[in-house]
């Protein structure tokens, strides 16, 4: 088949259907857009994408062709299995076999996202692998070239097993049928094109081949990065994900072969004379794939309703119930559940009804009902489960259907939270309710969705890490071999983020002084940073997204290919972003250690100080909270408890909870400027004035200052007589610095506030320009308030419940040291001792002495003792309390209480009521022994609990016969240990006998 008749091809004619992105990780160097942008250079009009195992860059793929005209083909380098994909034998299954897949319809594509996921699932072994099998049930729909010179064919090729790789080729023509392609490759040398000899021999069978079985041939370029002087570059991403120098001489290396994205051209300059058909059957290929992937939908599973009733109708009816039982207190009203709207408005007042009305309807028109039956199910379920959610997160807390239904918990009249900062109704976009969870009890949610809409439909999101340009560098360093602490010194003069954004490293060498300097001075800075500015951005490695959890309509591999990622997890292979452009519903699950510690204190609160606490039903107007705020005692209260936030509490005296929101807003780089004018202006030493009189309505609880950006938003509803959606366009042009949305909506302000709110066309020009610069700045009071509730049930538990707060925050802190060392000096502060570890006392957690202001140090906040050796304690403990260490040693099993825990309890004070720390040391061999040898019998039925043996009597008790210590220890040296197994020291301070001269 390769002496076809002459055809005059043109760069259009050729098809680049094998290409590599860096979402082949740590092999493809070539970033979507650039790819798509060298093609579009090179005149072509198609593309594909075929990453190694993964189709984690399709979407953004899809997308970016498409918006430069280039028709986009969706595939995968797949790996296939020497056998099955489920045989994981390490002699005989560590060979695999490269395959290219592209999707030529929908069908195709569904049977790709089948494939790689089976592949991550079900074939992983050093790389996801498919097989045959797989093969020959998901192949409708896809193209299928033969692959490079590591396919089957190639493998077998190379070793000249012609039988064997025309076996191969049979079998694939019979799956495929026309649909199956043999590939030609030539990767000649980068410095004189010569070509590899191996693949000259491949090519050449290969051909006849296609001869003997009729197979057509397509010559593709396996192209891992972008232009030739990448290759360099893309060595060195090699020896990063080999961990290798590039010194070494059997490194993993490709630099004898290009494999950069070529320019059509010399593919037909190459192949031309020999094989024009093969190059048109690249363009064959494209004309034969017309995948659409339908982006921008709205893909809500249907939530299952009683009765037969429509999301709509069910909707409604659990919002007005919802109403009436945050604003009613009229018990009656709210048992009868069938009330009509006037009934309601007589009830709740006209102006709750028609926000909801109003909220209710922007819902049902943009086709959200099902997701907030959705969310609402979950969440309330939790709660009845005890689980402690957040009041709510971002802009969510500005709609009264979500505060009805439970989803939040702040009352967004009270507090001036605006619906439109969460749904615009003039833009439909995918509601976006983030959900705090205590982090102790996340996944038991995520299993409830799971077993409620099927566990096929539920799955984790993936992140991609990516090389920031100091882990670029540092990489590149230690690559080229540059010593370390040189290293460390280049990467350390990479300026750092500024307001959370990375500037490229390209710029800053460009910019920053130092680093120019650096970087025109030193030969070897400058190859460090020339790499590194190259390999900036690439994918690192895959993660789980610590909060994206997408719930789908139908099976979801139906919607996006999964892959299996750390600790088991199944993730999607597709990232957030594409996840919401397909329209697939995404829940935010953000696990917060504070809400567990909210949740543990309730505990100890209830069991014992018997107090029921609701903690979305304290009063916001506590006496005790604000004193403790106002004298900045906020250690261990959520988002206030930093040195420069406690300054400013005991400044501002904080006497209403739009203080602490205030707080929460402006304590930011930037807005927090304003922290002292907010203060002065809140105890009347600075004049609060407003530009226009309009404005204080909106400004008032903040003394005059923009802080949030509900204000500007309110202003332009009040003054300038927006409607809510313009509002909120307002609010993303100046805070995304639009330029041109600015252009746009900036004579309407002006004009609005003229008209509408009677200001001159100055003073309405002044105040765009203050905006201007305040969005900058401005922060979104929905959140603020949320997290600013947070903070006030934290800080109301350590105003109301010390010993219980402290506790449980000691426990959330258990594996941290330093932060153990703040809050028992915090204790300290607050008059609540902390008492050493003791074995018949301690529980796993931080425990209070009720009555005492008292609490008891957590065995398993010790180091070098794990809960499930304290957990061993505890269930020997139950029967009897440890009367001697033969007591001790005889009733704890030794398997799950080990040596070391031994040691640091020991060590810590925690068998101090039992013996002498020294001599237990000392002694400790001989007690383990005794231990072991005692449970033996016990299980032998040789002794009874107590050690006696059948024939003795049972008061009879065998006694460890302890070596005296042949060296007392020190106070000095328990303390030592001390601070070094729990943070701090416990039983006394090294210092204590010097008190008197220290004062």
């Amino acid at each position: 088949m390769g002496n076809d008749k002459k055809l005059h091809l043109s760069a259009e004619d050729y098809v680049h259907l094998h290409n590599h992105t860096h979402h082949s990780l740590l092999d493809g160097l070539s970033k979507v857009p650039e790819l798509i942008s060298r093609v579009k250079d090179l005149g072509m009009k198609s593309c594909a994408i075929t990453d190694h195992g993964t189709m984690s860059g399709a979407i953004e793929f899809y997308k970016q062709a498409k918006s430069q005209n280039i028709k986009p083909i969706i595939g995968i380098e797949t790996y296939v299995a020497s056998r099955s994909r489920l045989d994981k034998d390490p002699s005989k299954d560590k060979a695999r076999f490269h395959l290219i897949l592209l999707a030529m319809n929908e069908t195709g594509y569904k049977n790709l996202m089948q494939l790689s996921t089976k592949a991550n699932l079900e074939g992983m072994y050093y790389k996801p692998r498919i097989d045959h099998e797989l093969l020959e049930e998901f192949n409708e729909g896809i193209i299928c070239l033969s692959g490079c010179a590591s396919s089957e064919l190639g493998e077998n090729l190379k070793i000249d097993n012609y039988d064997n790789a025309k076996k191969i080729a049979k079998w694939y023509k019979q799956i495929f049928g026309d649909r199956y392609y043999l590939e030609l490759q030539d990767h000649g040398h980068p410095d004189n094109h010569a070509a590899w000899d191996v693949q000259v021999r491949i090519n050449s069978k290969l051909l006849q081949l296609s001869d003997e079985l009729d197979i057509p041939c397509v010559v593709t370029s396996d192209g891992h990065y972008i232009d030739h002087s990448d290759q360099d570059a893309h060595e060195i991403l090699l020896c990063v994900g080999t961990a290798s120098y590039r010194s070494e001489a059997n490194r993993m290396s490709l630099k004898d072969f290009e494999l950069h994205v070529t320019d059509p051209r010399e593919i037909i300059k190459r192949w031309q004379a020999t094989n024009p058909q093969a190059i048109m059957n690249t363009k064959i290929i494209a004309e034969r794939c017309n995948l659409e992937i339908q982006l921008g939908g709205i893909l809500i599973p249907r939530f299952p309703t009683p009765d037969g009733q429509s999301e709509k109708d069910y909707l409604h009816s659990l919002v007005w119930d919802g109403l009436l039982a945050r604003y009613s207190s009229n018990v009656a009203v709210y048992e009868h559940k069938n009330l009509n709207i006037e009934q309601a408005r007589k009830i709740l007042g006209s102006h709750i009804v028609e926000r909801a009305e109003y909220e209710l309807g922007i819902m049902d028109t943009m086709g959200y009902n099902g997701y907030f039956l959705i969310v609402q199910d979950f969440i309330n379920w939790g709660k009845k489960q005890g689980i402690i959610f957040g009041p709510g997160r971002g802009s969510a807390a500005g709609s009264i259907v979500a505060y009805a239904l439970n989803i939040t918990d702040l009352d967004p009249l009270k507090y001036d939270l605006l619906f439109e900062r969460f749904l615009n109704p003039d833009r439909i976009s995918m509601p976006d309710i983030d959900i705090d969870i205590q982090d102790t009890r996340r996944n038991e949610v995520i299993e409830y969705c799971a077993n409620k809409y099927g566990a096929d439909r539920v799955a984790n999101i993936v992140t991609f890490g990516k090389m920031a340009a100091r882990a670029a560098v540092r990489d590149v360093a230690r690559v080229l071999e540059v010593p370390y602490a040189e290293a460390d010194r280049l990467s350390k003069m990479i300026p750092a983020p500024i307001q959370g954004r990375h500037i490229p490293l390209a710029e800053s060498v460009k910019n920053d002084a130092d680093l120019k300097s650096e970087y025109e001075n030193n030969q070897v800075a400058q190859e460090v940073f020339d790499f590194a500015i190259r390999l900036e951005g690439t994918i690192r490695s895959h993660g789980v997204h610590a909060a994206g959890v997408v719930i789908a309509p139908d099976e979801i591999v139906q919607y996006t290919p999964l892959e299996l990622a750390q600790k088991g997890v199944i993730a999607t292979q597709y990232p957030m972003g594409p996840i919401e452009e397909l329209g697939l519903l995404k829940m935010d699950f953000l696990g917060l250690s504070n809400l567990s510690i909210i949740n543990n204190a309730l505990r100890i609160i209830k069991k014992v100080y018997k107090d029921d606490i609701q903690i979305s039903e304290i009063p916001l107007d506590d006496k005790l909270t604000y004193e403790l705020f106002q004298k900045g005692d906020t250690t261990g209260v959520f988002q206030l408890e930093s040195a420069g936030m406690k300054r400013y509490l005991r400044e501002l005296k904080p006497t209403v909870f739009d203080d602490i929101i205030a707080m929460v807003a402006l304590y930011r780089p930037g807005p927090m400027q304003f922290i002292d004018s907010f203060i002065r202006r809140k105890h009347g030493d600075e004049q609060i004035s407003y530009l226009h009189k309009g404005m204080e309505n909106s400004l008032k609880n903040t003394y005059g200052i923009l802080v949030y950006q509900e204000q500007f938003m309110q202003i332009s509803k009040e003054w300038a007589g927006f409607t809510g959606g313009q509002a909120d366009t307002l609010r993303k042009a100046v805070g995304k610095k639009n330029i041109e949305l600015m252009k746009k909506v900036k004579p309407e302000f002006v004009d609005g506030a003229i008209k509408h709110g009677g200001a001159t066309k100055q003073v309405a020009e002044k105040f765009w320009d203050q905006l201007e610069e305040f969005a900058n700045y401005c922060f979104n009071k929905s959140h603020a308030a949320c997290y600013g509730l947070i903070a006030y049930w934290t800080a109301y538990l350590k105003a109301h419940y010390p010993d219980a707060f402290m506790a449980a925050l000691m426990t959330s802190d258990a594996d941290n040291i330093e932060r153990l060392a703040i809050e028992i000096n915090e204790c300290k502060h607050m008059g609540i001792a902390v008492l050493a570890p003791d074995i018949n006392e301690s529980f796993v957690e931080f425990a209070i002495v009720p009555g005492e202001n008292k609490i008891r140090f957590g065995m398993a906040a010790i180091k070098g003792v794990g809960v499930s050796a304290v957990e061993e304690v505890l269930r020997a403990r139950d029967a009897a309390r440890f009367a001697s260490i033969e007591d001790f040693a005889s009733r704890v099993s030794t398997t799950k209480f080990n040596k070391r825990a031994w040691e640091s309890l020991i060590k810590s004070g925690g068998f101090d009521s039992l013996g002498d720390r020294a001599e237990l040391l000392h002694n400790l061999e001989v007690i383990q022994a005794f231990a072991s040898k005692t449970q033996k019998e016990l299980i032998s039925g040789q002794t009874d609990l107590f050690g006696s043996y059948d024939n003795e009597d049972s008061s009879t008790k065998r006694v460890i016969s302890l070596l005296p210590a042949p060296h007392k220890i020190s106070d000095k040296v328990k303390l030592t240990w001390e601070r070094e197994l729990m943070g701090l020291y416990i039983s006394a301070h090294p210092l204590d006998n010097y008190e008197m001269y220290l004062r």
